[in-house]
């Protein structure tokens, strides 16, 4: 069973966790620059899952406007892919959201993951547009 952990602080091993997560996937596998792919950290909060003590999926959250959360860099180590932790991570991220009485969560997914957040509820908006050299498109999910 994945136990989550979130966090806002730079210096928490659970940040910490999220980065290497994220330099393994977006940095090593998809070729993301640096620069590109580390950014923004201060404020958002990050939600890394973890396996047996291990860090295997993560993602971030920006509150954009009062209500509206920004979901960013979701990212699953590549042995655990086809195990549902995405999903898992973004359940955690719902939850927490609905008791924070937020009303929207949006996201940019590459348009090769269209297809998972379709299946979770999300909706496209908009024409795509590049991010980082990579094709995207904004999604939005109204939560009830």
């Amino acid at each position: 069973m994945v136990e989550f952990k979130r966090t806002t602080d730079l210096n928490d091993q659970v940040y910490l966790d999220a980065l290497a997560l994220r330099t393994e996937v977006f940095v090593k596998e998809q070729n993301v620059s640096p620069t590109d792919e580390i950014d923004h950290e201060q404020g958002p909060l990050y939600f890394v899952g973890y396996l047996n003590s291990q860090p295997v999926v993560t993602a971030r959250v920006i509150e954009e406007d009062a209500g509206i959360w920004h979901i960013q860099r979701v990212a699953v180590k590549s042995e655990f892919r086809k195990r549902s932790l995405g999903t898992e991570v973004l359940r955690e991220i719902e939850n927490v959201a609905y008791s924070k009485h937020i009303q929207l969560l949006t996201l940019g997914a590459q348009d090769q993951a269209q297809n998972f957040y379709l299946k979770l509820g999300y909706q496209v908006k908009g024409a795509g547009f590049l991010d980082a050299g990579i094709k995207h498109h904004r999604m939005d999910k109204i939560l009830d």
